[in-house]
């Protein structure tokens, strides 16, 4: 295991505090504290611009193990600016690995704290909710300063984030041969997704988050991804605007915050969960195909139900037994069905026009890391483009 001999703390702003060793780069990092239960994948994680404004916790035990690879980054940057582990291994026997993950750390500027027992502090979580906090490590730490500091930090909500992430550039991706041609909003878009939209052979034009309607249809393309990105959809008023004006005009895919900004053209709401749902782990029935999809999830806001449609739903057997047919509303843009479920909690996991071609799903197909349950859901999209032209 790795040790530092420099000290590292947790710092909740309840008051709560954990001590271990500080990792990685020295100094500290304000933000919303959350927690992961993947076992693989902490390099995917840190940079995936979906945890932009948060630290991680890791759940499993020990982390570092396989080192890090620059083919398993999700972004050119580092998102999560601090991670919390119980155990930090420093190694890179692996094969594939180029660098050991906390040497890799300390060069990304990320602040590390191990030795931490992260059962405890995921129970904190999980029982008074995801909250502000700090993890500071090195020398020279005021536990009284920084917890002032994290009870006058902002939150999330509120935030556009996904505009602080999205690249200001337009860029182009893939053979201009592809049978299909899709836009992908830049939300705080991952590369798995731009790589699983490209081998379902496609090419691609990113476009930055404020890019409008007008501009996406002067591409000419067969589709719209909306992507996944951090924070609170609310304050993105301008992207579901825009997405209101294509729905109809062009198939939309929506992944994550992209899901939670078409739920919103179509009028319904969204909410932030108590502690989010993150982890490659959560059950998701699909009412569609009949059957249950385990999925890759990262995400502290969902979609809320309509009034009075949660009671409805529960007397049917809600979540696992309800008639696929009982699960619609009606909407300025036709009937809507709500299509997958989470069977933990019941929260909307997908969504489907059924007069349009547009659909979207809270949880990640492209599962990078995770389980493949989903990757059907890139060739349903393209099947989708194949019937609108």
């Amino acid at each position: 295991m790795h040790r530092s001999g420099a000290p590292g703390y947790v710092i909740l702003e309840d008051g709560t505090v954990y001590e271990g060793f500080g990792f990685g780069a020295s100094g500290r990092v304000l933000g919303e504290i959350v927690f992961n239960t993947g076992m693989t994948g902490y390099q995917e994680v840190v940079t995936d611009p979906s945890y932009h404004g948060q630290m991680v916790t890791f759940t499993y035990p020990m982390i570092g193990n396989y080192g890090v690879s620059e083919t398993r980054r999700e972004s050119n940057s580092v998102h999560s600016r601090g991670v919390i582990v119980r155990e930090a291994k420093n190694t890179h026997s692996n094969q594939s690995s180029e660098e050991a993950w906390v040497d890799w750390l300390e060069r990304k500027g990320v602040v590390g704290v191990g030795g931490v027992d992260t059962r405890a502090l995921t129970r904190r979580i999980r029982d008074q909710g995801a909250m502000n906090g700090a993890i500071a490590g090195g020398e020279d730490i005021s536990v009284e300063e920084i917890l002032e500091e994290v009870r006058s930090h902002p939150s999330l909500l509120g935030r556009d984030l996904a505009g602080e992430v999205s690249s200001p550039e337009v860029r182009v991706e893939g053979p201009k041969t592809a049978e299909h041609h899709v836009v992908v909003f830049d939300y705080g878009v991952k590369r798995s997704i731009l790589r699983n939209i490209l081998m379902a052979g496609c090419r691609v034009t990113v476009v930055p988050a404020r890019t409008s309607a007008a501009e996406v249809m002067a591409y000419s393309p067969d589709g719209v991804l909306l992507s996944n990105g951090p924070g609170d959809p609310e304050p993105l008023h301008y992207a579901v605007k825009t997405i209101g004006e294509l729905l109809g005009r062009v198939p939309v895919f929506g992944i994550c915050l992209g899901h939670q900004l078409m739920a919103q053209a179509l009028g319904l709401g969204t909410f932030k969960l108590k502690f989010g749902h993150r982890g490659i782990n959560h059950p998701v029935k699909n009412y569609l195909l009949d059957r249950i999809e385990i999925t890759s999830q990262n995400h502290g806001f969902a979609v809320a139900l309509p009034e009075g449609w949660a009671e409805i739903a529960e007397e049917a057997g809600y979540p696992a037994h309800v008639e696929p047919e009982k699960l619609e509303m009606d909407s300025e843009f036709g009937r809507v069905r709500f299509t997958h479920l989470n069977l933990n909690d019941g929260t909307v996991e997908g969504l489907r026009v059924l007069d349009l071609s547009a659909f979207s799903v809270q949880y990640h197909p492209e599962a990078g890391p995770g389980p493949h349950d989903s990757f059907y859901l890139f060739g349903e999209f393209t099947e989708m483009m194949r019937r609108w032209g």
